[in-house]
């Protein structure tokens, strides 16, 4: 009896997947990396907040803008910034960019991770010092996001390199720009992944 209202309280990672929409592996490396509170049974078996989904179910209904998300599917851009302004700015130049990309913009890191966990974007863009996670811890947990596949990440942020350094750097792989945000530099960018042929069909259908 006693038991009952904690057995309510939790549930277990596939219980969780579904309702957030995303793989138990997902859901398993969001506990190790503390968006979602959980605890382990003495079988080793994960039991995962309710409260902790709902709550991120209620930022995945929340500051999400899109551009021209009824259209066909497309090359998809997550930008990742805590200034609303400077998102706008980004989803206004990046959804004039070739193939038409479908721009995805989000005002924090955790809901940036419940969207990767949902559909891996093929670019994505995100600054380092936001509050809450951090694009350092947000970095660090996407290492390990059976997710993230073939994404290409670009980092563009105010901090010097040095100051990067001394946080703890940036995986090999990411691309790091300077602010004020450089548009043109990010356009090559894409141009070259155009180039590769990461876009495939998309690509072919764009030129037939």
């Amino acid at each position: 009896m006693g038991d009952q209202p904690i057995e309510r309280n939790f549930c277990t990672t596939r219980d969780a997947a579904n309702r957030l929409g995303v793989s138990v592996g997902t859901i398993q490396f969001w506990v190790e990396s503390g968006v979602l509170d959980a605890w382990k049974t003495a079988g080793g078996h994960r039991r995962v907040m309710v409260d902790s989904v709902d709550r991120l179910l209620r930022k995945g209904t929340g500051s999400v803008s899109r551009s021209q998300a009824a259209q066909p599917p497309r090359p998809s851009i997550l930008v990742v910034e805590d200034d609303i302004h400077l998102l706008r700015l980004y989803e206004t130049r990046l959804s004039r960019w070739p193939l038409a990309p479908q721009v995805i913009c989000v005002n924090n890191p955790v809901l940036a991770l419940l969207r990767i966990g949902r559909s891996s974007p093929d670019l994505l863009i995100l600054d380092l010092n936001m509050p809450g996670m951090d694009g350092f811890t947000m970095l660090n947990s996407l290492r390990n996001s059976p997710e993230i596949g073939s994404t290409m990440i670009a980092v563009v942020s105010g901090m010097e390199r040095q100051e990067i350094e001394r946080l703890g750097g940036l995986p090999g792989d990411v691309e790091v720009f300077p602010k004020p945000v450089p548009f043109n530099s990010l356009l090559k960018l894409w141009n070259s992944m155009t180039a590769q042929g990461r876009f495939g069909d998309t690509l072919a259908k764009a030129v037939a």
